[in-house]
């Protein structure tokens, strides 16, 4: 991965879904700027408790820290990279490179189904899972143990980033990433090797 310095962003494909860079907390500023200019803009939010010595607040942080996800929609770029806050596209090879639709859309339907998705360290690999029934049917990550509870990781593999939300051990199903096996009945779900981002088998 590497950042698009504005001198050399070209016209790429108009449907995809791509990574902006900002400065520090600048990420809301950044997409409600784009947002008046007509650009599609997904800026995933998680809520945060922050205690202080006199008080305690709720805050609305991005999951993604100085990242903002937009799709061009066919419009020239300079109105994207001249807003404020916004350093570079991300790229590859010398040209904005696009993110995978089902990796944008798995975090905008944990994030509108009120889920409680929250930061993760990066996994690139582990148990593969498939939700089976809820507002998250048909979602893929990994699946992991955080104390009693179990969370699906998901992940936008480009940025090296990750977050998860909680689910029930019950709602999913182990498959074969990249296949359209809707499980793999011979193994039951409660036999699925549960692994913590070190490797350490839970």
């Amino acid at each position: 991965m590497s950042f698009l310095e504005p001198a050399r962003v070209c016209e790429v494909a108009s449907g995809a879904w791509y990574a902006l860079y900002t400065r520090h907390q600048h990420e809301k500023a950044v997409a409600l700027s784009l947002e008046g200019k007509g650009f599609q803009v997904f800026l995933p939010l998680y809520d945060a408790v922050h205690r202080w010595k006199d008080r305690t607040k709720l805050l609305s942080l991005p999951l993604f820290p100085c990242y903002v996800f937009l799709r061009t929609g066919g419009r020239e770029w300079l109105p994207v990279i001249t807003t404020p806050g916004v350093h570079m596209v991300v790229s590859c090879s010398g040209l904005p490179t696009p993110i995978p639709e089902t990796e944008i859309d798995a975090i905008r339907r944990v994030v509108e189904s009120c889920g409680l998705i929250e930061p993760h360290p990066f996994l690139r690999t582990g148990d593969w899972v498939r939700v089976r029934s809820g507002p998250l049917a048909d979602i893929e990550g990994i699946l992991v143990r955080k104390k009693s509870k179990f969370r699906l990781v998901l992940s936008v593999e480009m940025l090296g980033k990750s977050a998860s939300v909680e689910v029930d051990l019950a709602s999913v199903e182990r498959i074969i990433r990249g296949t359209d096996s809707r499980s793999l009945n011979q193994a039951a779900t409660s036999d699925i090797c549960l692994r913590a981002p070190g490797g350490t088998i839970l």
